[in-house]
């Protein structure tokens, strides 16, 4: 499995993930007032994979300029066909990932990952490209599925058997307390580590961290 395959995967399902449902819309909604909360209207604000752009379409109207990339194709033409339907003038919709945006796009004042830093293979080195291309105190926010927290039987079973058959993409295994270590390795402060989902916890924990 490489990048490129990862790529396929999303291109060959972007249809069915654009017409799925939110599972826990109040969860979701807690995420993005939280998030307007916390971005400036005079603020450059990067989005990493932005799916099918239900979040950047939400969030970009409040802000100065809002950079939304994913590393397929096939999600970004659809958000760009949602875009047409709802113009924002501050959103661009790009194919790109932390790691192939030319540094001439930096710094940012925010950078917003959800659901994201799962699915990446150097979890390090998108952590450090992250840094780099925010601003002096710029903010890092994420929402990240913490697998290594989950059921067993998902990371160990499920997991592996439907990556074997094409069904899952690649999938990093990781626990909360971890990836909060790993954000502070790559030079944030942490600020707050919250759970949004609306029942229960549901091992996505939402964090707010500041470039050192």
């Amino acid at each position: 499995m490489s990048l490129a395959n990862d790529a396929r995967f999303w291109d060959r399902t972007s249809g069915r993930y654009a017409k799925g449902a939110v599972a826990d819309q109040p969860g979701y909604d807690r995420t993005l007032d939280r998030t307007r909360a916390l971005l400036k209207p005079d603020d450059g604000v990067l989005e990493l994979g932005c799916g099918t752009g239900s979040t950047a379409l939400r969030l970009a109207g409040g802000v100065r300029a809002y950079l939304a990339t994913d590393i397929s194709a096939g999600m970004i033409a659809i958000a760009e066909e949602k875009h047409a339907a709802t113009p924002l003038p501050a959103l661009t919709f790009r194919t790109a990932t932390a790691e192939t945006l030319p540094s001439g796009e930096a710094p940012f004042n925010a950078v917003l990952g959800f659901n994201y830093l799962h699915l990446v293979r150097d979890l390090p080195g998108t952590l450090r490209s992250i840094h780099a291309l925010l601003a002096p105190g710029g903010l890092f926010i994420a929402k990240t599925p913490c697998v290594g927290d989950m059921n067993p039987l998902i990371r160990l079973a499920l997991l592996p058997a439907m990556r074997a058959i094409g069904q899952a993409p690649y999938a990093g295994v990781f626990r909360a307390t971890e990836l909060s270590r790993q954000i502070k390795d790559a030079g944030f402060d942490i600020l707050a580590v919250e759970n949004h989902a609306s029942k229960g916890n549901d091992n996505r924990p939402y964090s707010v961290a500041r470039k050192r």
